[in-house]
């Protein structure tokens, strides 16, 4: 009895001085057993953590999202197991005809080559900033099958729709979902908008590679990505604050939260963000609204203002900026020339996130006045 105690205290000991090792208790989780598949391996991510993928043989794969929503992706020629569990989706390949809502994942089939598989969108032809995607709605090839709340079904089931990808926001309209889940439709919500790191949203790339079977291509563009910020690891802060904001119809300024990818972004870029500690609440939301007053204590010290077009319309001139609050004139970025505008097309260029923080980057290590246009922003003159 002494020498099993024995041999149990040092066994502890071990564990606990992490000599022996440890399985799924460091969060390692366990991969599904299918009946009739064989478990192979899992993709291996190295920023994202809300999708999971487990490779079975013969070419299935699971795609399990947040945690809870699970999809068996079928190779083209072969069927579902028969005692599949009910509450796994089957998404079968070739994947055809998706009616495309989650305008973050447009950028990446186009990435992919994949936009021909892509026969309906929840966004019209004027809301996108996707060349590509902007003219596959105006020839015909992809038509507009109402948004994520109101979607055209007759037009879906007319174009026998394989797959439909949607934004959280159809989590307000549940009963949409299951509508279409009812005509046989999966639907799989797109969660990259809730990735803490900026190219966990890029990421969500490899996802795409699985379900168009292009997981090579996938992996080599998100690399290239990657690269663009891991070559920035090495390079010194540089202190300098930046505010990233917007002036909304009331006149208010909304503003990301500290832990937001946006202030992430400009972490990585070797910049501050300048509300350093806000907001940070269990809320969902990514930003939040500020009165002008609070805004200008907060934020008119800056060395750096970023305005954020993408809600309403780029700018061009420091004049167009001043016009939506005369407060803005007395801010230090202002002051020195340091007002940069964002492109429209940013956050639907998700494929571009290691380019922005590239952009950001440039923009507070250039010493040289007369640089005035970036690849995601320009200066305001």
């Amino acid at each position: 009895m002494k020498r099993i105690l024995i041999c149990f205290i040092v066994s502890i000991m071990l564990f606990m001085e992490g000599i022996l090792p440890v399985q799924a208790s460091q969060g390692q989780k366990e991969p599904l057993e299918i009946s009739g598949l064989v478990y192979d391996h899992s993709m291996e991510l190295d920023y994202a953590e809300q999708f999971s993928v487990d490779y079975y043989k013969d070419g299935y794969a699971l795609i399990t999202i947040a945690d809870k929503d699970r999809f068996l992706v079928v190779p083209e020629g072969k069927k579902a197991p028969e005692s599949l569990d009910e509450t796994i989706a089957v998404i079968q390949q070739p994947v055809q005809n998706i009616y495309l809502v989650a305008t973050s994942a447009m950028n990446l089939f186009c990435a992919l080559d994949g936009l021909d598989h892509i026969s309906l969108s929840g966004t019209d032809g004027d809301g996108w900033y996707i060349e590509e995607a902007k003219k596959a709605l105006e020839d015909g090839s992809i038509s507009f099958a109402g948004k994520y709340s109101a979607p055209d079904y007759e037009l879906i089931l007319s174009k026998n729709c394989g797959l439909a990808v949607e934004s959280t926001m159809i989590y307000h309209m549940p009963e949409v979902k299951e509508k279409l889940e009812q005509f046989g439709i999966p639907v799989l919500v797109e969660h990259s908008s809730y990735e803490p790191h900026p190219l966990g949203r890029t990421e969500w790339l490899k996802l795409y590679g699985v379900l168009l079977d292009k997981e090579e291509p996938a992996q080599e563009l998100f690399e290239k990505q990657a690269d663009k910020v891991k070559n920035l690891e090495n390079s010194k802060n540089t202190g300098k604050t930046v505010a990233f904001f917007y002036i909304n119809s009331v006149g208010a300024a909304n503003v990301r939260k500290s832990n937001d990818y946006v202030a992430k972004m400009i972490e990585l870029a070797g910049g501050k963000y300048i509300f350093d500690e806000l907001g940070e609440d269990d809320s969902a939301l990514s930003t939040m609204n500020m009165q002008m007053e609070e805004f200008y204590a907060g934020a008119k010290d800056a060395d750096y203002i970023i305005y954020n077009s993408t809600i309403d319309g780029e700018l061009t001139t420091i004049d167009q900026l001043l016009a939506k609050s005369s407060l803005l004139n007395d801010f230090k970025a202002v002051k020195n020339g340091n007002v940069w505008c964002t492109e429209q097309n940013l956050f639907q260029d998700t494929m571009g996130l290691g380019t922005m923080i590239e952009d950001i980057h440039t923009m507070l290590t250039t010493e040289d006045g007369s640089l005035d246009t970036l690849t995601y922003m320009h200066r305001l003159k």
